[in-house]
């Protein structure tokens, strides 16, 4: 890769060097398909809102960045959509969460050079695309192989269950349950498992986090109603 040598002035002021590959800015956002899974969605939502307060602690300057169905470019192709995979939901430590002042369309490779930590797929059909190991072609073979997350997992919330996989001398290894049947993402400082419960209006096996000693990451809405219960136990009736 080549970098251009005649940069403006404010060049120190960017986070990353212009190059003559395209960016974010100029890569297709999506391949122009419907959401498979209706609960895609609220999945995500209930993944990044538990998982906030962690990562604002581990980055107090917000370098991170969090992709919900968004495209991971990986090499150049025609169409150029054909050359990215979409997680359901993935995580990235260490960058930031715009580039020069302009929102995520897709998260490039070749321009931002760190991988995720932990790619997550929502299955929604029988799970063999998210089991490919077709080089070049198959989800789980570039994201071994390519993408090199070091953390992938499979969930099926037609099974309630998920498969955690750990990239260890190249190769993803299934990782095995502690014994809450919980799964560790050691970097993050979590667990990862299934809980059954409500959440927006649905009873399902959920995905979600937990901390290292088995405490639920909870959302937002769960801490507020939390603190209302204190309060209430203290004789203090919380402000509507």
């Amino acid at each position: 890769m080549t970098f251009t040598t005649d940069v403006q002035e404010d060049q120190d002021l960017r986070p990353y060097p212009e190059t003559s590959l395209p960016d974010h800015t100029q890569l297709p956002e999506s391949d122009g398909t419907f959401v498979k899974n209706w609960q895609e969605h609220p999945q995500s939502i209930l993944l990044t809102d538990s998982i906030q307060p962690v990562l604002q602690k581990l980055y107090p300057d917000s370098q991170y960045f969090i992709g919900q169905d968004l495209g991971i470019y990986w090499r150049i192709t025609e169409p150029p959509e054909k050359g990215a995979e979409a997680p359901d939901w993935f995580y990235v430590p260490n960058v930031p969460p715009t580039l020069n002042g302009k929102t995520r369309r897709s998260y490039v490779l070749w321009q931002e050079f760190i991988a995720p930590s932990i790619v997550l797929e929502f299955v929604s059909g029988n799970g063999a695309e998210e089991r490919d190991k077709t080089p070049w072609k198959g989800k789980f073979w570039i994201y071994e192989q390519v993408i090199r997350t070091p953390f992938y997992g499979i969930y099926e919330v037609n099974k309630a269950s998920i498969e955690v996989y750990e990239l260890i001398g190249g190769k993803y290894q299934l990782l095995a349950a502690n014994e809450r049947g919980h799964y560790s993402i050691t970097p993050m400082g979590v667990e990862l498992g299934l809980w059954q419960g409500e959440y927006q209006n649905a009873e399902l096996p959920w995905l979600r986090w937990w901390d290292l000693q088995g405490n639920l990451l909870l959302t937002g809405e769960e801490r507020a109603n939390r603190l209302a219960a204190q309060l209430r136990a203290l004789g203090i009736e919380p402000e509507a």
